[in-house]
């Protein structure tokens, strides 16, 4: 699950001394204040951490004011990639499944929604059957069919007009890439996927080519929503989606305002999953995370849709004035940098891990925010929600002991066994106006400079991330060779976090997410090996076994497992944070206080 990513002016990273100086102050104030109780309305420090905090205050009624420096990448359910877009898309579209609407682990869970039931499986795990709901609409009342579920999830093979949302589906479904998607389908329906079947308007079946174990995890994405053929826009319909849930559009200006009223078609009766409490939902966008963070202080706004923590001035006001508004909880992300092979010398494994033990890791998590808003030192690549997941007892690199502070000299030794003794020239990109990522690239750059590793650092517009850093034909002629970014699970296994970024075909054009063009038939052999592995211990021993040649490759140096600090405003009720969402707040059945 790609985090959000932010925009603005292309520009050189020499502003960002002073953001690192700001962290460093930050990340010494970990504690104190003096809300922890919660005065003001505030429920107390960590009250919605991995539980539900004021769900007997929750009145129907009033305006949810979301604020965020960052847009959707689309508001598309095809084509959304951002793990806020698809906490927020539940509010518009519904699913076959969904997450359950319950704190921490348990929100991973899959429960029925547009389907009266889980999935009846049978053929080995290779065929799904699902039956749809009584009195499922459309915004405009028509009913919400078979049909419309299995043409909304052909749009995924459109890639060529709806690319940048994740693409299991189509993987699972149709292997061989036989189809060749809905705006190119021969069949006068357009329903030409073989792999799915709709006998009639309530039944819907799956028939995939190999089992795959987490087939039902991708159907609760935000992808497999349904779209009525005669609504669809194509690469225009994240502009205005047509709604089959609670809330529809009302107005969206990109980059400034969204606003989401009821949608007087929704029948409670027919949707086990929402609440519905607010009349409104809006989003306002800035283009200033400090200017942001302010008016969520002062109370003008409910929640940061965003969901990445407070950025650190605002952080250091309210750890010190308002702790009672804040959470703690461990995201899901790893945040890392990433070594892509087609730029020289990253090619060669001795000068990506010369990298990996020139850098000062703990300079890294305290740019990150420390150990409270940054999190624990990242030693690995499979986050702590992930099953076969070894946290920092699985350090190959001794980034949280003895080279916690970078090893100069071992550095020098991977250098010299690269061919580049006297070190190299290379380029950071980064995503701009997002100062802890900035902050980041700042620090790996003082680190390296001590090992040889003369580093650039280049700022990039965030909102145009799929064409740039999604670009290996990009990625190649701007010569980035290492790259920032964070990553969540798309469902919280090793398949729904690392498919994406270590299988080989997973590779891909635009929108590429693995960036250090991993091409290991090996990993490729261990993720075949997983997805028809129905036993859940066997399914762990891989995970860790993927992990671990992840590691061993040095494809990837990671910074820390995050944690940030969230704001939760004093209007807010009904809140949790859900491991569905990489620790986010669920934002389906936040409500107002009465």
């Amino acid at each position: 699950m790609t985090t959000q990513r932010t925009t603005g002016r292309r520009k050189q990273a020499v502003a960002a001394a002073g953001v690192v100086a700001a962290l460093l102050a930050t990340a010494a104030c970990g504690g104190g204040g003096t809300d922890e109780g919660g005065e003001g309305g505030a429920a107390g420090f960590n009250a919605a951490n991995n539980k539900v905090a004021q769900a007997s205050e929750v009145k129907k009624g009033g305006e949810l004011k979301f604020a965020g420096v960052q847009d959707a990448d689309s508001w598309d359910t095809t084509r959304g990639y951002y793990g806020f877009m698809w906490n927020f898309s539940r509010y518009y579209s519904r699913q076959l499944v969904t997450g359950k609407t319950e704190p921490g682990a348990k929100g991973a869970e899959v429960t029925p929604d547009l389907a009266t039931s889980t999935a009846k499986i049978t053929n080995d795990g290779k065929t799904y059957t699902y039956t749809l709901r009584d009195g499922v609409t459309w915004e405009d009342g028509k009913p919400i069919t078979s049909k419309d579920i299995k043409y909304g999830i052909e749009r995924v093979w459109a890639q060529d007009v709806l690319s940048g949302g994740p693409v299991y589906l189509k993987d699972v479904l149709d292997p061989k890439g036989e189809y060749a998607g809905p705006y190119k389908d021969k069949s006068p329906d357009k329903l030409g996927l073989k792999a799915i079947e709709t006998p009639d308007d309530k039944t819907i079946i799956f028939n995939l080519p190999a089992a795959n174990s987490d087939f039902e995890d991708m159907l609760a994405m935000a992808a497999a929503s349904p779209v009525r053929q005669d609504k669809d826009t194509k690469s225009k319909y994240g502009l205005k989606p047509f709604s089959s849930g609670p809330y529809k559009f009302q107005s969206y200006t990109p980059n400034k305002k969204l606003v989401l009223v009821r949608n007087e078609n929704w029948k409670q009766a027919s949707d086990p999953i929402r609440k519905a409490y607010p009349d409104k939902i809006s989003l306002t966008l800035f283009t200033n995370a400090n200017d942001m963070d302010q008016r969520l202080i002062n109370g003008d706004y409910d929640l940061d849709i965003n969901q990445t923590g407070l950025s650190p001035q605002g952080r250091t006001t309210a750890l010190k004035e308002h702790k009672g508004n804040l959470d703690n909880p461990v995201s899901g992300y790893i945040r890392y940098a990433v070594f892509p092979q087609t730029v020289k010398p990253f090619d060669n494994v001795n000068c990506r891990k010369a990298v990996i033990y020139g850098a000062d890791h703990e300079s890294l998590q305290t740019a990150r925010g420390g150990p409270v808003a940054g999190g624990e030192i990242g030693t690995n690549m499979l986050p702590p929600s992930v099953p076969g997941a070894e946290g920092q007892k699985y350090d190959p690199y001794e980034s949280a002991t003895a080279n916690k502070k970078g090893n100069v000299a071992k550095a020098k030794e991977a250098l010299k066994a690269c061919g580049q003794p006297n070190g190299f020239k290379t380029t950071i990109a980064v995503r701009n106006n997002k100062p802890v990522e900035v902050a980041t690239a700042v620090s790996l750059q003082a680190s390296l400079k001590k090992v040889g590793i003369d580093v650039d650092v280049e700022q990039y517009d965030g909102a145009q991330t799929t064409g740039i850093i999604g670009s290996p034909s990009n990625v190649k002629k701007k010569g980035y060779g290492i790259i920032i970014m964070g990553w969540g699970p798309d469902f919280p296994t090793v398949q729904g976090f690392g498919l994406p970024l270590w299988n080989s075909k997973y590779i891909l054009e635009s929108g590429n997410n693995n960036f250090a063009m991993i091409n290991d038939k090996t990993i490729d052999g261990l993720f075949a090996d997983y997805v028809t592995e129905l036993d859940d211990a066997k399914k762990e021993q891989l995970s860790t076994e993927i992990n671990h040649k992840v590691m061993e490759g040095g494809y990837y140096l990671p910074f820390v497992f995050e944690k940030f600090i969230n704001w939760r405003g004093n209007n807010l009720a009904n809140v949790y944070t859900t491991d569905n969402y990489s620790g986010q707040y669920d934002f389906v059945n936040l409500g107002l206080k009465k």
